[in-house]
């Protein structure tokens, strides 16, 4: 086969099939290449995948945050926001976290083209063991905190509202944020199960999220500090008449110390 025929556009076969019918253009230039393990997903929402698609087909160093990303498509916060989680579950992003110099802290983003599970399994076993770099521990499950069984019982208000051990280790900090502003666990169970949409739920912990963020509460006024008690000067016995009367000390009273001056 000559290069003009290895790169003609593939023509479309004949016949009745009403599948779809591929017509292949050769691409020279300005193209991504992408694998049909992200394109055919079977578990990955339609939006994660054209987010996934998106993503790899930028350039290094380019930001791929929530709201930078939510300015450029219509599909919006919560639904970009739910779309990276999915991306981040199966291994084809990673958002690690790290301290700066100055004490910041900021969030990485590292696209896979391949995902992470998927890489390490094709990977050769390296020579030398010492040289193999430590495995990156899983996320501690939530510890059980009143937020955490406040997180993990909204299944009780709406089945819905299911959450994953993931999920709640997310949520767990701005709920501890309304339990310590002074909101009751059922005022803070109220405003999360209220008022809910009629259609089904696909992502509960974007839902919520959004939730705790926009009707946080202020916190409870810091109540005035109260003047110190004064403080009762002591009953003493008077050495002269043993007669009682109030002093810091022992001696004798005044009707005594005046009798003593006149004599």
């Amino acid at each position: 086969m000559t290069d003009k025929q290895r790169n003609a556009p593939s023509r479309p076969k004949s016949g009745h099939s009403s599948g779809v019918t591929h017509v292949k253009e050769p691409h020279y230039d300005n193209f991504t290449v992408v694998g049909n393990h992200l394109a055919q997903h079977p578990e990955l929402s339609l939006t994660a995948i054209g987010l996934a698609t998106h993503i790899q087909s930028l350039p290094e160093g380019t930001p791929i945050g929530i709201k930078a990303l939510a300015a450029k498509f219509r599909e919006g916060e919560i639904r970009i926001a739910a779309a990276l989680r999915e991306l981040e579950e199966h291994g084809y992003l990673a958002r690690p976290r790290e301290r700066l110099q100055s004490g910041q802290v900021r969030t990485r983003a590292i696209s896979y083209n391949k995902p992470r599970s998927a890489v390490r399994a094709a990977a050769p076993p390296l020579a030398e063991p010492e040289d193999r770099p430590a495995p990156v521990p899983p996320p501690a499950p939530p510890r059980r905190t009143p937020a955490a069984d406040l997180l993990a019982g909204l299944r009780a208000s709406d089945p819905r509202l299911l959450l994953t051990e993931r999920d709640v280790h997310r949520l767990v900090p701005a709920v501890t944020e309304w339990l310590e502003r002074g909101v009751p666990p059922t005022a803070v169970t109220q405003a999360l199960t209220s008022g809910l949409p009629q259609d089904p739920i696909k992502h509960p912990a974007a839902l919520l999220s959004h939730r705790l963020a926009t009707q946080l509460p202020p916190a409870l006024p810091v109540p005035p500090p109260q003047a110190p008690t004064p403080r009762q000067v002591p009953l003493q016995n008077c050495d002269g008449c043993d007669r009682a009367f109030r002093s810091p000390q022992q001696g004798r009273c005044r009707d005594c110390r005046s009798s003593a001056e006149a004599a």
